[in-house]
């Protein structure tokens, strides 16, 4: 029996009626651009974040341009961001002008590693991005000092991260302003693209709302250059319905993550550290294995789907080579893209699924 790396018709056959009804509603109420499904999604997705606003935008890369603009970063403007990350987190600094400044990875976590943070520093840095990859959060205490300490803003890419915690407390609000996506394969995920911005202060949330309807509060009227960033009411209406699932959902990731934290005992393969401090909601279960290309092969004829996230760091993407990095620059990062492969893991896999890749991994490289 095939293990697929995901099954997104297998959640929705579980929720199937709820779904249906409430896309149903929208067609009927004709609410598809922004309106009241977006309202009531954004203030459940806040209260469940624990933000005082979240605003929904058109997708997680939208969310992350927007922050940027927010936050008054602009041309000439020096951001760091992590370069063990999906491109968007960089493309969003690069949208405005600004230079995005990649920044090695932790060995243990593969999260920014706060250590090399401040040798990147300069006149010119006016904020840091942090990902909580993989839906483990990034060293949160750490990263915020420096940017408090040099006056900077923290923005959190917690497009991987729906109800990750740090310190006991939900990841969305720690820095100036967070940035979701709702991709379909998320931990709360649309049928369709989607994303949102959370962040306590009204200006930010004010301004974004601005932004991303053309830059209008009068209808016809436009203040400014803006966007056609809106959320749609069918994706907010879908989202609204599966945020009441997400706790559950997450707590069965949880679940097969530690099945295959206490099954997987082959030396060849290494898992993400987990922080005391922080808790995971495993988006994805990412492990380095020695010859990935072999290893991935001895779990493809066991008919095992696998994936890589990502297979080229940021700071090596060809996008970015005028920045003038070279192989070397930024070792670790370089190191995990080469060995990293993720496993399946999603809520709706069975126990039987989850041993039988602990057996097989385990298999590997007798």
């Amino acid at each position: 029996m095939k293990i697929p790396f995901l099954d997104l018709k297998k959640q929705y056959r579980t929720i199937k009626k709820v779904i249906d009804s409430v896309i149903q509603n929208v067609l009927i109420d004709g609410a598809f651009s922004g309106g009241p499904y977006v309202e009531k999604f954004e203030k459940n997705f806040a209260k469940y974040i624990g933000a005082k606003y979240a605003v929904g935008v058109n997708s997680g890369t939208s969310a992350l341009h927007l922050a940027m603009i927010a936050l008054g970063i602009k041309e000439g403007d020096e951001v760091v961001v992590p370069a063990n990350t999906f491109i968007a987190t960089a493309w969003a600094v690069s949208y405005v002008g600004a230079k995005p400044v990649f920044v090695d990875c932790k060995r243990d976590t593969w999260q920014i590693d706060p250590a090399k943070i401040e040798k990147r520093l300069n006149e010119k840095t006016k904020a840091i991005i942090g990902v909580h990859l993989f839906g483990q959060p990034f060293d949160i205490d750490q990263v915020l000092a420096i940017a408090k300490n040099h006056g900077l803003f923290l923005v959190e890419d917690c497009a991987q991260a729906h109800g990750a915690k740090y310190r006991r407390k939900t990841v969305g609000t720690f820095g100036d302003i967070a940035c979701f996506s709702f991709y379909p394969s998320k931990n709360l995920g649309a049928y369709g693209e989607g994303g949102a911005v959370t962040t306590n202060n009204f200006e930010y949330a004010k301004r974004i709302k601005f932004l991303r309807n053309h830059a209008s509060v009068k209808k016809y009227e436009h203040e400014e250059v803006g966007f056609n960033m809106r959320m749609d009411g069918i994706q907010a209406a879908i989202l609204d319905v599966k945020l009441k699932y997400l706790n559950r959902w997450n707590r069965r990731r949880k679940e097969v993550a530690r099945i295959y934290q206490t099954g997987i005992k082959n030396r060849l393969i290494i898992m993400q550290s987990q922080p005391i401090l922080t808790e995971s909601v495993y988006y994805v279960f990412v492990i380095t294995a020695v010859r990935r290309e072999e290893f991935m092969q001895h779990l493809k004829k066991h008919k095992i789907e696998t994936k890589i996230h990502y297979p080229i760091p940021c700071h090596l993407q060809k996008a970015y080579r005028h920045l003038g990095y070279r192989k070397g620059d930024l070792p670790v990062a370089e190191d995990f893209s080469r060995n990293c492969v993720s496993i399946p893991l999603y809520p709706e896999m069975t126990n039987q699924e989850v041993k039988r890749i602990c057996r097989i991994i385990n298999e590997y490289g007798d």
